[in-house]
């Protein structure tokens, strides 16, 4: 179906948080990739289906050890994990050092995932810049949304990579207290050079209770509420 990648210039300011939420709430079936050349720690933060720990060992490291050989969608599902409450999950990298020797991955990783069949894809990317090859896996969704702060280092920085990034569009992480004028004070900065600005609330809490806690009171905290918006608003864009 789609790939939708999320990422983040400086500092990736919750891309991992903002990721689970929207696989959590995403209104179609989907996977959610951990997709961060940098390493990912979401084998260490979010629990297996059964309670358990999630193996780190096994995914995007697993994929890759049989995708020299070639890589289908079809054996994307292989080498995903079942976090509680059902979601499918690809764990990426355990360290930064292993991205080294899987330069060649990123493009065949992005053509497979764009082609899973009757499943969305969200990839968390994390901080964009220390490895440029994640822009072939990039080419190949039709979703770039680029996560930022409303604050005015973090908007530098983002002007800055929409200059040399081609995104569809932006989510401002905002404080609760200011949500719609800190989005709307993107979007007048940002301008026409992305298709839209949406946002997902600053919410430490829900946050702490999406690593372990899938139930009603997760359901209520902001970050669902508003992730459960922005999956809407990002679908809709599809």
């Amino acid at each position: 179906m789609a790939l939708i990648v999320l990422a983040a210039d400086k500092g990736a300011p919750g891309v991992t948080t903002a990721a689970t939420a929207l696989a959590a709430v995403w209104p179609r079936p989907v996977l959610l990739a951990e997709c961060d050349p940098a390493g990912g720690d979401v084998a260490y933060r979010l629990p297996a289906a059964d309670g358990g720990v999630l193996n780190p060992g096994k995914g995007l490291l697993t994929l890759a050890a049989t995708a020299r050989r070639g890589l289908e969608p079809a054996q994307i599902h292989q080498h995903t994990q079942k976090i509680v409450g059902g979601l499918d999950v690809l764990v990426g990298l355990t360290h930064g050092e292993q991205a080294s020797g899987l330069t060649w991955l990123w493009g065949p990783l992005g053509r497979a995932l764009a082609a899973i069949p009757n499943a969305d894809v969200i990839a968390d990317c994390g901080r964009l810049g220390a490895h440029p090859q994640l822009g072939d896996l990039m080419a190949q969704a039709e979703q770039v949304v680029l996560l930022t702060r409303a604050t005015l280092d973090h908007v530098a920085h983002l002007r800055e990579r929409l200059s040399i990034t081609k995104a569809h569009g932006v989510a401002v992480i905002a404080d609760p207290r200011n949500y719609r004028s800190s989005i709307d004070d993107v979007r007048r900065i940002v301008g026409p050079s992305v298709k839209f600005v949406h946002g997902l609330a600053h919410d430490p809490k829900g946050a702490e209770l999406l690593r372990g806690q899938w139930g009603g009171r997760l359901d209520r905290c902001l970050l669902i509420r508003t992730a459960r918006d922005l999956a809407g608003r990002l679908v809709s864009h599809l």
